[in-house]
């Protein structure tokens, strides 16, 4: 018999890749996926440590597996991804029974750490940061097993180079790296082949893509220019970014129907990927723009790069370059040092904006990053709350306006499936990212596309009646799959 594995992922998207590309080494490796972890041979934890006690959820789920193990000895345990990447010897401290640590730079390792585990026992592996030419760094090296047939990300980048006084990103991924333009383009093709019809762009600055490698070759012409940075640029030479040129390229590829993209960074968003996004077909309207904060004060203590109004400024040109664009952001409440004013500010700028959809969050404090050592500064948690709630009111306001705006609109949906909470219900997503669910007489295929008339709308989601069907889904039947 196989044996077979679990993966638990928490956090961001490129968390969620990283496990894709776990599984696929796994079953690369003669493995097969299960669901339950009391009969796992391999648990795998990919964890996070940007959000709120990402430790406390990790111990917690260790705690669970020590019994577990206890009943089946033969289990191996793995943590990876940035907590490993940050805590390292200090998971094996606190929880003995855990085969393997591994960090964010060596993912492609996971399955010949377990097996070393498994033959001469518990193995601490972490790298501080991985070669620029080190293929083995991008998914396109590694097998992948994908979460749904349809869609897929792409990730563009790995690290960061921006100093957030917030965020551990850079600590934990290392500096920023691009992958050849080339070796993207040949990945969405793959996908596309594939079945695949839409694809996310991932990043942890996402629209930066390329800055680097145009930066590193703007000298004398080579002959792979066009490899690394793309047709266009070998005719402007700028040290510049090159994300406006791969979405019009991506958008090209036949088969891929829709194109999303994040996360980018709103000091460097540019004028020419708002051209993109409003002239290729296949980039939806839907725009991930992080605020964080409305106060240039607070602004300025996070390293943001940008003032409210340089925000503003450049969502404007956004949404007058593309017509129907829908925003969401992310906003923290409670950053060390924050005043009522500062407060007050956020709230201004949130109500101006008129955000679709946002994901708001009050500071906590992650070790490592700048903002934790200011204790002294700290915002009372009952103040944070108050102001949480006040913010999610102005949210919540524009959210649902947003929404009744698309009622009796016919909107263009990728279905996903069965509603979760109502089986009578279909479940689909639109271009602007939202949520619509809708009635069917009978199932339709997940990945495949359709028309849809909005009839309700509500905070979070849309209803509708199905108009018509437009595109079958035509993935193949899902199997792991070696890229590159």
């Amino acid at each position: 018999m196989k044996r077979s594995y679990v993966i638990r992922t928490f956090g961001c998207q490129m968390n969620e890749h990283d496990s894709e590309r776990i599984a696929g080494l796994l079953e690369a490796d003669g493995m097969e996926r299960g669901d339950d972890l009391a009969d796992a041979d391999v648990v795998v934890l990919n964890t996070c440590c940007i959000r709120e006690n990402a430790d406390n959820k990790l111990y917690g789920a260790l705690g669970n597996l020590k019994t577990l193990k206890e009943s089946n000895p033969g289990m191996l345990i793995a943590v990876a991804g940035c907590l490993a990447q940050k805590d390292r010897d200090l998971i094996r401290e606190r929880a003995g029974h855990v085969d393997v640590v591994f960090g964010t730079h060596n993912v492609s390792r996971a399955a010949d750490l377990l097996t070393q585990a498994s033959e001469h026992g518990p193995v601490v592996e972490i790298l501080e940061a991985v070669a620029r030419d080190d293929e083995e760094a991008f998914p396109s090296a590694l097998p992948t097993r994908r979460e749904v047939d349809h869609a897929a990300w792409v990730t563009v980048q790995i690290g960061c180079d921006n100093k957030c006084a917030f965020c551990i990103v850079p600590a934990v991924r290392g500096p920023e790296i691009s992958r050849p333009f080339g070796d993207l383009i040949d990945e969405v093709e793959r996908l596309a082949a594939d079945g695949v019809s839409e694809i996310t762009f991932l990043g942890q600055n996402v629209n930066s893509y390329g800055r680097d490698l145009a930066l590193a070759r703007r000298g004398t012409p080579a002959n792979d220019d066009e490899w690394m940075c793309g047709a266009s640029w070998t005719a402007d030479r700028r040290a510049r970014p090159l994300f406006a040129d791969l979405l019009r390229v991506a958008g090209e590829v036949d088969g891929i129907h829709r194109i999303r993209y994040t996360s980018p960074h709103p000091k460097d968003m540019r004028s020419d990927t708002f051209a993109a996004m409003a002239e290729v077909e296949a980039v939806c309207e839907h725009l991930h723009f992080p605020l964080q904060s409305g106060s240039d004060r607070i602004l300025a203590a996070m390293h943001r790069g940008y003032t409210a109004e340089r925000y503003l400024e450049r969502l404007a040109e956004a949404r007058s370059a593309i017509p129907g664009l829908a925003v969401s952001t992310d906003i923290i409440v409670g950053f060390p040092g924050e005043t009522d004013t500062d407060f007050e500010a956020t709230l201004a700028v949130a109500a101006i904006a008129q955000f679709d959809s946002a994901f708001t969050f009050i500071f906590s404090p992650r070790p490592g990053t700048e903002a934790a050592a200011l204790e002294s500064d700290f915002v009372p948690h009952d103040v944070a709350v108050e102001r949480y709630e006040r913010l999610r009111l102005v949210i919540e306001r524009s959210s649902i306006a947003a929404n009744r705006t698309r009622v009796g609109m016919i909107e263009e949906i990728t279905v996903e499936g069965i509603s979760k909470k109502d089986s009578s219900m279909t479940t689909g997503r639109t271009r602007r990212n939202a949520l619509i669910h809708f009635p069917t007489d009978q199932p339709i295929k997940v990945g495949s596309y359709a028309r849809v008339e909005v009839l309700e709308a509500s905070v979070n989601h849309l209803k509708g009646r199905l108009v018509e069907k437009t595109i079958p889904a035509r993935h193949r039947t899902r199997i792991a799959v070696a890229a590159g």
